[in-house]
């Protein structure tokens, strides 16, 4: 009984982990910015009075879901890499290189910013325009293949692409596949080269999580919650790669600008005008 005293909105919980999942597995993959969503929905929790208790181990979860989708997804690619094309893999090790650096420096000394839904709509902003330029460069996009064509300076700009995604409504996904299109890829494989940066960065965006949670020494949420959350996530991921993937190859990733400039003036708006109402 006093463990379910302790946590009295756990029962009406379930809600909100289930949207932040969704928002984690569509935002992820999909040029939108999952952290920059993921941030906007838990303030929003917050300011209606049903705050996110132990984000930390949420937010382990949701990323434990969304990698193990790429890992699914991709399986049979990874298997051929790691068999056949070693170079891809150093490619991919030194392209994560700035990410990590940046990361490690953020969560050090920058918390307020990886956590500001106003960072985030501002954000938004220039995402939108990044997805917008697709629009002309997938048109004249290059037929480059990665293991042949991509060389390491290359991938140094694609993995400082990702590293700017650190910042909460950058999208990662949407950053690294500009930026292989811009470097002359197809978008097959400027989409491929972006889920395979993905597999170390959300691996190690979710163990820095579950070190700092051990740190505080959190309680997390229930074991239910919790795996409720990893299995949306899980299973919205999935989806949005599909989606991503066709959408990547018919050109249309500028759609997704339309959504962020949105939603960025009104987050923006919400933070300055509207959040003491």
């Amino acid at each position: 009984m006093a463990s379910e005293e302790s946590n009295p909105l756990e029962s009406d919980m379930w809600l909100e982990v289930v949207l932040l999942a969704i928002v984690q597995g569509i935002g992820e993959f999909l040029p939108i910015s999952s952290s920059g969503h993921v941030v906007v929905g838990t303030a929003l929790c917050d300011q209606w009075g049903h705050p996110i208790q132990e984000k930390l181990a949420l937010n382990v979860m949701l990323h434990l879901g969304t990698l193990l989708a790429v890992l699914v997804f991709f399986f049979p690619r990874l298997q051929k890499i790691l068999r056949e094309e070693p170079r891809v893999v150093l490619l991919g090790l030194w392209a994560t290189i700035p990410a990590v650096v940046v990361g490690f420096g953020m969560k050090a000394g920058a918390k307020e910013t990886l956590e500001s839904p106003l960072v985030a709509g501002f954000a938004f902003l220039i995402t939108g325009a990044t997805l917008l330029w697709t629009k002309q460069i997938t048109s004249s996009a290059g037929q480059g293949n990665l293991c042949r064509q991509l060389n390491f300076w290359q991938a140094l700009g694609i993995g400082l692409a990702q590293a700017v995604a650190v910042v909460p409504g950058i999208s990662r996904s949407g950053a690294t596949i500009v930026a292989g299109l811009a470097f002359g890829l197809r978008p097959a494989e400027a989409a491929g080269f972006s889920f395979l940066l993905a597999i170390p960065v959300i691996t190690g965006a979710g163990l820095l999580e579950g070190l700092e949670m051990l740190w505080e020494k959190s309680t997390p949420l229930q074991i239910g919650l919790l795996g409720l959350g990893m299995a949306v996530s899980f299973l919205v991921g999935l989806v949005s790669l599909r989606w991503l993937l066709r959408w990547v190859e018919q050109g249309r990733l500028h759609w997704f600008a339309y959504w962020l400039f949105a939603v960025g003036p009104g987050v923006i708006l919400w933070q300055i005008f509207l959040w003491n109402l």
